[in-house]
């Protein structure tokens, strides 16, 4: 038996394929793992072992009878933990307060999916108490250390599942992040810290921190399996109020206009300035980037919003009873910024959201003149006995950058950058509009290899994904998108599907009722498609792309005369929206239907110029 050295989702899925181990050797690996580096403080729960055992045989004696359930359930056997505010039925719940724990009776719906998906739930992790911090250091569980340097903080307030993650006991985890609790532990632990564009993932079965902001975040080793586990779990979900369709900003395959804060508050730490400026160093290297200065000053005067005005009310009414007859039971520092809600008016909540809208506005004028913020995760990192010293004051400055995200409906990913000198680890966090998902986490996985480059184990990373990100799976209406020229994959306008979120279904070939031309005068070279009478056209080569429809409109007004979208019937008899062509445009072009698609014309051309020129 040959167990992974780096515990991540390609690792475990190659060794399961290659039959070096079972789902069952895994998690016996995982539970001595665990008992090696000792339950508390990463977690609070573990699974009964008999349990764990249980579902981990009865995924190692599918695999025995139909191997292909490795192809059928993409996160087949991969052990994961999760946040102790998100429901696992059976199990407590205590958001790091026993006083307060309750036993569900049902899974969080991100639990359900991730349970259908074939992953093995390990145990539920430590947090700073009700989600509130971005330390690791205010549970009852204990503080979770560094893994880089036990002195530190770990961030918070998923900071058990970072921890988790860091160390090798699970391949991937799940948090939450209303302030930055996602993204601040997946700096300070050296990870890929996904924070959704919240109404994406469903928080039905998470306990609130602030309901109308919180998101359901991953921790993962890598931007391409932390997408993976986002594909599973987005997706709208009856249950949740606050879930919703997430109209797709797409990826972008042009240049890249990246906005940096001006000026940049590192909070007097010269070593976290010098990492990142070593980061954006090492990124102004890429072509296709360009980069230009964002005032922080708005921004930050939404992030103040979050604490210091009345969403501070709602983290309370979370735990209003709790609260009003077991406040002794919190700890002190928790309990001392619930408290700052006392006093707050219905007059403060909407003067606060009178601010947020104009800020919404400042946000959209900033993000006509860029694509992507990056920030650093955090401005500085603090040693535990620093936040045991000031712990409100000292929290509060590592949400310079991450507070203001949630607010402002934004979504957000945060990269491993280039380790301090100090050989703590310092990551970068991109931020987009909301539906910005799949743009953050391509252009991550294009430049993680040049920042992120081993595990907090000292294992170096496995090699990066080289093949682009797909879009998450459509869950709302779409429109297949019959293609026969220059939107072909790998052809000259392909990014116009792609950065609209498009994703190829296959490629087909129409009925027999086409002739198919090359249009003189097109640029770049275009074909076109003119339906003829029965029995003078032929089969012609086509792809079919799914594109949702909110999109559909976009693409269809970017295509020039003589083509338009029309409606073609395939070769199975099934008719779909197409491209066509205008037949006044057919004269005096060339007639290229004894090609069967443009994609051998081009071939033919290429290679008649490779004769003519040698």
């Amino acid at each position: 038996m040959q167990l992974p050295a780096a515990l991540t989702v390609d690792a475990i899925n190659n060794g399961y394929r290659r039959r070096e181990f079972t789902p069952v050797d895994l998690v016996r690996e995982i539970l001595a793992r665990i008992r090696t580096c000792g339950v508390a403080p990463i977690f609070i729960t573990l699974v009964d072992e008999a349990a764990l055992l249980a579902r981990a045989t009865a995924l190692t004696d599918r695999f025995v009878v139909d191997p292909g359930v490795l192809d059928v359930l993409p996160l087949f056997g991969v052990p994961y933990a999760v946040k102790d505010n998100i429901d696992i039925a059976s199990i407590p719940t205590t958001c790091a307060c026993p006083a307060f724990a309750y036993t569900p009776k049902r899974s969080a719906t991100v639990i359900e999916r991730l349970e259908a998906s074939g992953a093995i739930v390990v145990g539920k992790t430590n947090l700073d108490q009700f989600a509130t911090g971005l330390v690791g250091t205010r549970s009852p569980y204990g503080e979770v250390p560094n893994p880089f340097n036990s002195d530190y903080v770990s961030g918070g307030s998923s900071s058990g599942s970072a921890a988790a993650v860091a160390q090798g006991l699970v391949a991937f985890a799940l948090g939450t992040d209303t302030a930055g609790s996602g993204r601040v532990p997946a700096g300070f632990c050296n990870l890929v810290g996904i924070k959704p564009t919240p109404g994406l993932v469903s928080t039905s079965g998470v306990f609130p921190a602030c309901r109308s902001l919180d998101c359901v975040s991953i921790f993962a080793q890598s931007v391409a399996e932390g997408w993976q586990v986002l594909s599973v779990l987005a997706g709208r979900d009856q249950a949740d109020p606050y879930s919703h369709e997430v109209a797709s900003l797409g990826t972008l395959t042009k240049e890249l206009r990246i906005g940096i804060p001006a000026p940049l508050d590192f909070c007097g730490d010269s070593i976290a300035a010098g990492a990142f400026s070593a980061a954006l160093h090492a990124l102004k290297q890429h072509t296709l980037l360009s980069f230009t200065d964002v005032p922080l000053a708005p921004f930050a005067e939404i992030a103040a919003l979050l604490y210091d005005g009345p969403w501070v009310a709602e983290r309370r009414l979370a735990i209003a009873d709790f609260y009003d007859r077991h406040a002794e039971a919190m700890d002190p520092t928790v309990r001392t910024v619930m408290g700052k809600a006392d006093g707050k008016s219905a007059a403060d909540t909407f003067a606060a959201l009178y601010r947020l809208e104009a800020g919404k506005r400042m946000a959209e004028a900033v993000f006509n003149d860029i694509d992507l913020l990056l920030v650093p995760t955090a401005p500085t990192i603090y040693t535990r006995a620093q936040i045991a010293a000031e712990p409100i004051t000292a929290n509060s400055r590592l949400g310079i950058y991450t507070n203001f995200v949630n607010l402002l409906h934004m979504s957000a990913l945060a990269l491993p950058g280039p380790f301090r000198i100090d050989g703590l680890p310092a990551g970068i966090t991109l931020i987009a509009p909301g539906g910005g998902d799949h743009r953050l986490a391509e252009f991550a996985r294009r430049i993680e290899s040049t920042l992120h480059r081993r595990l907090a184990s000292g294992v170096g990373l496995p090699p990066h994904r080289r093949t682009p990100l797909p879009p998450l799976p459509q869950h709302g209406e779409t429109i297949t998108v019959a293609v026969v020229g220059a939107h072909l994959s790998g052809m000259p306008l392909n990014w116009q599907l792609v950065e609209r979120g498009a994703r190829l279904l296959r490629a087909t070939r129409t009925a027999p009722h086409y002739r198919f031309y090359a249009l003189s005068g097109t640029t770049p070279p275009k074909p076109g498609l003119v339906r003829v009478a029965p029995d003078t056209g032929v089969r012609v080569e086509v792809e079919l792309w799914e594109l949702p429809a909110y999109h559909f409109g976009s693409f269809v007004a970017a295509i020039p005369a003589p083509l338009g979208i029309g409606t073609l019937q395939l070769e199975d008899g099934t008719n779909v929206k197409g491209f066509v062509c205008e037949a006044v445009a057919t004269e005096g072009a060339e007639d290229i239907t004894h090609f069967g698609g443009w994609r051998a014309y081009i071939a033919a051309q290429t290679s008649s110029t490779r004769i003519t020129t040698a």
